[in-house]
Formats: C-alpha cells, sequence, structure tokens
C-alpha cells in the first residue's frame, strides 16, 4: 500500500511535528497510530493548545480537584503540562532512539511572561528540565535579543532548545552564531555535544498575514495599474522569507567548516523548524505554506487541521528553491511602494511576544475558573 502523503515527507528528510497536545490523544492510542502510519516525529507544546483542553474538555478536572487551593496557577499549570510532557516523550521514545536523538523530542514553553527577562529564562528553562527528567524534551525559549544569551547558556548547559518566534533572516542567523558557539565552548570544555538537539522555530503565516494587511491598506489609494502589481505580492512574502532563511542555513550550518568540525565529534545540525504554517487566509489552499516549505534537514510543525488536511491530499516534493528569484522580486516592489520589511518582521516579535503572554494569561485564568466551576 503507497505511504500517506505525510508519512511520504520522511523521505525527503523534512520531519514532522505534531503543534498539539491533550491528554486522550496519546490515551486513546491516536498518537501512537500517528507516529506508526504518518511517521510523526515530535510534538510540540504552547500555552494556548492547553488553555484550549483545559476549558474545553474535562481531561484535566480531577488533577484540578486533587490539588485543591494548595497549588496556584501557575503553578498547577506546570504540574499538568510536565505530565504531559513526559507522557508524550515516553511515547517518542523509541523515534529518538531509532534516529539517534535528532527526531522524537517533545517541546515544553518556558513562562511567555519572561520573555524579556535573560536570567529567570535561564533558571525557568533550567527547573523544567529537570522537572520533565527526559532526554528528548526540548526547552522552548523565544528568540528574542534577552533570550539569545539564554538559549547560548542553556545549550552549554546540555539542554535541548527549541528557538521560538523567529520572524526574520538576521535575527535568525543570530541564533546560529548563537548555537555555534555554544557547541564549540561545550566541546572546548571536553562535554559531549552528539546527543544535545536544536531546533529554530522559523514563523511563516503570520508574515503573509501582516504583509498583506499593509498591501490592502496601501492599495486604497493606489492607481490601478499599482494596485495589480502590489497585490501580486500578496501571500508570497512568508514563503519567500523562509527560503531565504534555509538558504542562510545552508550557508552557515550545512556549509560550513565551523559546523563539519562539530559534526567530527558527533554534533547534529540545528534545523529550521517551519512554524505557523496553516493556512489563515481561506482564499488560500490549506497546506499552501507546508507544500512551500518542504526541504530536507528541517522540521515542519502542523496544526491537526493542517495535518489532516495534509495526510489526505498532500502533494510531496522538494520545492524549498522553486520561484525564490520572483519571489524576492516582491520584496522590492512593496520596498517601493513604502513597506518596510524588517519594521514588519520586528513588529511580527513583539507582538507574538505580547500574543504569548496574553494566552499564558488565559490559561491561569482558565484553570482559575475550572476550579471555581468544579470545586
Amino acid at each position: 500500500m503507497q505511504q500517506n502523503p505525510l508519512a511520504r515527507l520522511c523521505d525527503l528528510g523534512q520531519s514532522v511535528w505534531y503543534d498539539y497536545i491533550r491528554r486522550d490523544l496519546m490515551e486513546s492510542g491516536t498518537l501512537a497510530r500517528y507516529i506508526a502510519e504518518d511517521r510523526l516525529r515530535g510534538m510540540t507544546s504552547n500555552p494556548t493548545i492547553f488553555q484550549q483542553a483545559i476549558a474545553k474538555s474535562n481531561l484535566y478536572d480531577a488533577d484540578i480537584r486533587s490539588a485543591g487551593s494548595r497549588l496556584d496557577p501557575p503553578a498547577l499549570f506546570e504540574k499538568i503540562a510536565v505530565a504531559e510532557i513526559q507522557s508524550a516523550a515516553d511515547r517518542f521514545r523509541e523515534v529518538y532512539e531509532q534516529t539517534g536523538g535528532r527526531d522524537g523530542h517533545v517541546s515544553i514553553e518556558v513562562a511567555p511572561t519572561l520573555a524579556r527577562d535573560t536570567q529567570a529564562s535561564i533558571a525557568e528553562a533550567k527547573r523544567l528540565w529537570r522537572a520533565c527528567a527526559r532526554e528528548n524534551v526540548m526547552i522552548k525559549i523565544p528568540g528574542t535579543k534577552e533570550g539569545l544569551p539564554a538559549v547560548a547558556a542553556c545549550l552549554e548547559e546540555g539542554i535541548n532548545v527549541n528557538v521560538t518566534l523567529l520572524f526574520s533572516e538576521a535575527r535568525y542567523r543570530e541564533v546560529m552564531e548563537v548555537w555555534l558557539g555554544a557547541l564549540e565552548r561545550r566541546a572546548a570544555r571536553g562535554l559531549p555535544v552528539d546527543r544535545l538537539a536544536s531546533v529554530a522555530s522559523f514563523f511563516v503565516s503570520r508574515v503573509d498575514g501582516a504583509v498583506d494587511q499593509a498591501i490592502d491598506t496601501k492599495c486604497a489609494a493606489l492607481a490601478a495599474a499599482d494596485v495589480a502589481r502590489l497585490r501580486a505580492c500578496r501571500s508570497r512574502l512568508a514563503i519567500a522569507n523562509a527560503r531565504l532563511a534555509y538558504r542562510a542555513w545552508e550557508e552557515v550550518v550545512r556549509n560550513s567548516a565551523r559546523f563539519r568540525q562539530l559534526a567530527a565529534r558527533g554534533a547534529q545540525a540545528q534545523r529550521p523548524l517551519w512554524a505557523s504554517t496553516s493556512s489563515k487566509d481561506p482564499a488560500l489552499p490549506d497546506v499552501y505554506y507546508v507544500e512551500a516549505l518542504i526541504a530536507p534537514h528541517t522540521v515542519n510543525t502542523v496544526p491537526p487541521q493542517t495535518y489532516d488536511a495534509y495526510r489526505d491530499h498532500g502533494a510531496p516534493e522538494v520545492r524549498i528553491s522553486a520561484g525564490l528569484d520572483e519571489a524576492l522580486q516582491c520584496f522590492r516592489t512593496i520596498e517601493r511602494f513604502g513597506i518596510d520589511f524588517a519594521r514588519v518582521t520586528d513588529f511580527l516579535e513583539e507582538d507574538g511576544v505580547k500574543k504569548f503572554a496574553e494566552s499564558y494569561h488565559a490559561l491561569l485564568q482558565a484553570i482559575q475558573l475550572k476550579r471555581e466551576a468544579i470545586s
């Protein structure tokens, strides 16, 4: 029987991770089926996912009830999250062993409210790493200016890190430099680097959301010919931006003497991870971003609806370099009409930090409301 499209992505060198976690997914055997049939290779979590699971199901009511008033909402959330991450990590353990530690990881996030606090991020990342006590767990740390030193410190400590909230090639290059430097310092101390894993989560569809809005605003005051020229760039910048990031990865990691020296000691490459790959614009195909960003040595973290859609009608083929020159023309076009792409990505990072923090607060509120409802 022919493998489904999700499974075939593995043969092209791309690992699919599931952007979702819930207890019934694991207890029902669904996750085991995805691992076996779809060749699912990992899992990510975030406060929004937990908030929806806690508020919209009774899966965690017993945990909340048994905690009583002994734990405040942040502590109770961490207890629930750590238990779920451990359970998922155990189910991915075979994948982790089969891939030599390359895949089989499950990510848990430091509190988004710490995105601008380096030392607090380091302390929380270390604490979560110890609490999860699984070598195939990854700690998610935002790739903000304040987050990068935390990323370096954790990698040097031997903690797997998922660097999140990346929107620009420039910031991504900083992340790769931080990662390489941390591994080099670790190797210089005689410490092992062969099982230290990291991914850099480059956000995709949010870029088009912001740029397309700016395009539509500009078009309101333009002549018809200019409107057509500018609108032709809608929903193209995010993919071009990610493709530039991949080209930077090939230059800095895949083809560099620095990494070859680390690879000789068994180091794994830090891989680009495509995040936010669901199609937010209903005018786009539901697998638009997944199809465009298939590439060797990458990860795509896919939410449930997009995951099911790709299994149903995906068409796997490496397309990472397709139409890049034409897409790059779009950068020049939007700049000519006064849209500063660097300002867009700066805004997206700031907005991402804000929205992640809001999501975390909503999660804590959901826990408190559930506690009051079932007490």
